[in-house]
């Protein structure tokens, strides 16, 4: 012990003897932990608010397609002026308590909680001004839609117990009052100049006019009952088949013919001949909005335009490159269509078959996994073939799995005709889907220990850059794990890249610079080879989603940014593995957090 050191234990031997020393340095730790217990507590509590909130809105999109069940018979009414105005409300009182918390006594742990909280309630009250409740339904995303899919009880809403018999049913009795709602809304949007072009009330009202049907007995709404599972007891079944046959007769089908009725014989005439968001009032500001929203970055569109074209540029060159190894050797714009001829590549007659070959990737990629990912989640993917109902309009996609169990993750194909399905995109759009993208992702999020607000953030329209961003980087890594060794597969990953690139140049040229339908039409069949019907259902898509789509290509592109920053600094000290926890394992993070905690593992690696 030191001489210093030394006196200063005598001295603090004898003040306490002579009772003038009560050691504050014991006191002091002692308040300091019950004022960081007291800031958990009110962080917790406050989180675990703002989830239960925004279920109660919105539980189809913040609880059930995320794979929470326990909103599973509520619709919600966020769409309601009303109650809209109630829940900024809430979310401003939020953010006041919230202010009240003291960050600096949170853990690590919870300072990112609390981060990401106050970057979510920022983010919501954002979109405040913009009326998007105006337009309430679209060909993309419609309550109506959306019951029906479920009805069949392999996605995101089960239908194995009475109980979650129950809970569809329940939903059913409120769907009439939000149709209503939703008339009401696009009422007033009609005298307020916010309403769809044209084009896309002719492209959803045929989704909407196959929802009704000649009987309640053959309504998809009804169907739930002629699937009963066999340990139903008699009762339940006579009891259920009874509520069913009543709500479908008396109250769905009469809500459909309204909403049908509307939109035919008022909507459609006052839709606009427009295409973008910049022709609604306040448009600019409120697509400018959206792109925030999408990407987390302070992005213009114009800024989002050019990175479009440089990427489009870009990924012609590496196809250019490509074409001889596929056997082609015409003009470099022409390849794309002479992939689509080559029927070498339609090798399955049936849908099982369809299934059979992702299940077999799924195999494959399973192999690789350990190399590059430490973290794995414990839930299974099972592949089903998107419902007939929207077959026609769906793109492939992914329903996480249940945080409850109850269902497995899902990847969905969409296969119209299995003997004109190319096995040219297969390799790709698994990785996107299933493993390692929205799968591991999604799944992992369920297994790990987060606030339910972080645990159910996978389909929330702002963790698009990195949900989306990180199925596209997925998609990537299909070139380091040798799946794009086959030709066949690289082209597919590159013309599916060229779609997410194609995106940036036509979601910004509809929205912000003027572009019609027709020219984004044009652009994407040029671009991307594609016939006109296909190229029309995707520029239709991003016309009411707007910055959606600038997502996927953002995100992805800020992900392998932040790998190559870490490589260079790192070195030989790079892990694959070690990156991918850092950025999977605390969940769903915004682009400006991810990168903070990125350059922090950096910097502690070195």
């Amino acid at each position: 012990m030191s001489i210093s050191r030394l006196r200063t234990s005598v001295l603090v031997a004898s003040l306490m003897l002579a009772g003038a020393y009560t050691l504050p340095v014991q006191a002091k730790p002692a308040a300091t932990a019950a004022k960081a217990a007291q800031a958990q507590k009110q962080l917790a509590r406050l989180a675990a608010a703002f989830h239960m909130a925004r279920c109660k809105f919105d539980p189809l999109l913040f609880a059930t397609a995320n794979g929470d069940s326990r909103y599973d018979d509520q619709i919600g009414l966020a769409i309601s002026p009303k109650v809209r105005a109630a829940q900024f409300t809430l979310y401003r009182g939020m953010q006041k308590q919230l202010m009240a918390v003291n960050r600096n006594q949170l853990s690590a742990h919870d300072q990112l909680t609390y981060d990401l909280l106050t970057y979510e309630l920022n983010n919501a009250m954002q979109m405040e001004s913009f009326p998007d409740h105006l337009l309430p339904l679209n060909q993309m995303d419609n309550v109506p839609s959306t019951l029906a899919n479920y009805a069949g009880g392999t996605g995101s809403q089960p239908l194995e117990t009475v109980k979650q018999y129950q809970a569809y049913l329940s939903r059913l009795n409120q769907l009439p009052a939000w149709i209503d709602q939703a008339i009401a809304n696009m009422r007033e949007g009609m005298h307020k100049g916010v309403v769809h072009p044209k084009a896309i009330i002719t492209a959803m009202l045929p989704q909407l006019q196959n929802l009704r049907a000649a009987s309640p007995e053959t309504s998809v709404f009804y169907s739930p009952v002629t699937r009963f599972p066999a340990s139903f007891p008699e009762a339940d079944k006579k009891k259920l088949s009874a509520a069913y046959l009543k709500t479908v007769d008396s109250k769905v089908a009469p809500a459909l013919n309204r909403l049908v009725s509307f939109l035919e014989n008022e909507y459609l005439p006052a839709g606009r001949a427009s295409t973008g968001w910049s022709a609604l009032p306040n448009g600019a500001a409120w697509y400018a909005a959206h792109i925030k929203d999408s990407t987390n970055l302070p992005l213009s569109a114009d800024e989002v335009h050019a990175l479009g074209l440089k990427e489009v540029a870009r990924i012609q060159q590496q196809m250019a490159l490509l074409g001889p190894k596929l056997g082609y050797e015409g003009p470099e714009k022409q390849l794309q269509q002479w992939m689509r001829e080559q029927t070498r590549f339609n090798i399955f007659t049936t849908d099982e078959q369809v299934l059979d070959a992702y299940r077999a990737i799924y195999a494959q990629v399973q192999t690789k996994l350990p190399a590059y990912f430490s973290l794995v989640p414990k839930a299974k993917l099972e592949l089903h073939l998107e419902p007939e109902l929207t077959r026609a309009t769906a793109s492939d996609h992914y329903t996480p799995s249940a945080a409850d169990g109850s269902h497995p993750g899902v990847f969905w194909p969409v296969v119209n005709d299995p003997k004109k399905y190319s096995r040219v995109d297969m390799v790709s759009l698994f990785l996107h889907e299933g493993v390692p993208g929205h799968h591991l992702h999604a799944a992992l999020l369920k297994e790990i220990d987060l606030p339910d607000f972080r645990k159910f953030s996978t389909e929330n329209p702002n963790s698009a850059a990195f949900t989306e961003g990180w199925a596209l980087y997925s998609e990537t890594l299909g070139k380091e794990m040798g799946l794009y060794d086959d030709p066949v597969a690289y082209y597919g990953h590159l013309n599916a890249e060229m779609l997410r690139a194609a995106r940036l140049v036509v979601d910004t040229g509809m929205h912000a610079k003027g572009w019609t339908r027709e020219q984004a039409i044009s652009y994407l069949m040029d671009v991307l080879g594609w016939p006109e019907a296909r190229a029309r259902n995707q520029i239709e898509r991003y016309m009411v989603m707007p910055a959606q789509a600038l997502s996927y290509k953002i995100g992805s592109l800020k992900i392998l940014e932040l790998r190559a920053r870490a490589q260079q600094a790192l070195g030989d000290k790079f892990s694959y593995q070690k990156f991918h926890e850092v950025v999977i394992g605390d969940g769903t993070l915004p682009m400006p957090i991810l990168e903070q905690r990125v350059n922090n593992w950096i910097a502690t690696s070195k």
